[in-house]
């Protein structure tokens, strides 16, 4: 797994969990995005080669979006508009423009978003056991499945120009870095 160069924030799993019906929105409009996005890295042709796995990544994505949206039915919670995100808003802004440039940095960033959705669904999946034994375990079960795209999407991004993923990765962990200690005062995922 990536090892990052800031740890999750002290101040994140106390504010998740004093509002989870916000964390299950927040959740369900990031797999909404995390499907879209691999859907729209289909269209780059250095990615041709790569269309049934990033449609397996959306498909997933999509099953998990469903499984939130199941969540939230059954909890009475209104599925309500998105809230950007200050930490996916900072790593996409930086995504350079030209084909490959673009191409690799959009992968390191989904890769980044996955890479940190497993470490904080693993988290989540260990410390929301004394207050809500369902939302734990959903989390935990999600754990594979972020770290499986994680890896997939820092394969696609290597197998393009392994050296220049490698240069742009270590940009983009100390940008990470930066970003998770700016922190995030909502009680949201990223």
């Amino acid at each position: 797994m990536l090892l990052f160069r800031e740890q999750i924030p002290a101040d994140w799993l106390p504010r998740l969990r004093a509002d989870l019906p916000a964390v299950l929105v927040d959740h369900a409009h990031l797999e909404r995005k995390a499907a879209t996005a691999a859907i729209n890295l289909e269209k780059f042709r250095l990615l041709f080669d790569c269309v049934h796995e990033l449609n397996a990544i959306a498909i997933e994505e999509l099953q998990h979006f469903e499984l939130v949206l199941r969540l939230l039915k059954k909890r009475g919670i209104p599925f309500g508009q998105p809230i950007p995100s200050p930490w996916i808003t900072g790593l996409m802004r930086s995504i350079r423009t030209g084909v490959q440039p673009q191409v690799i940095d959009h992968l390191i960033c989904c890769a980044l978003i996955e890479g940190r959705s497993c470490e904080k669904f693993q988290l989540l999946g260990r410390e929301l056991v004394d207050i809500d034994l369902e939302l734990a375990a959903f989390y935990e079960s999600l754990v594979e499945s972020e770290g499986n795209h994680y890896a997939a999407y820092l394969i696609m991004a290597r197998h393009i120009d392994e050296a220049e993923t490698d240069r742009r990765l270590d940009y983009y962990l100390d940008l990470e870095a930066e970003l998770t200690r700016a922190g995030n005062p909502r009680p949201m995922l990223h």
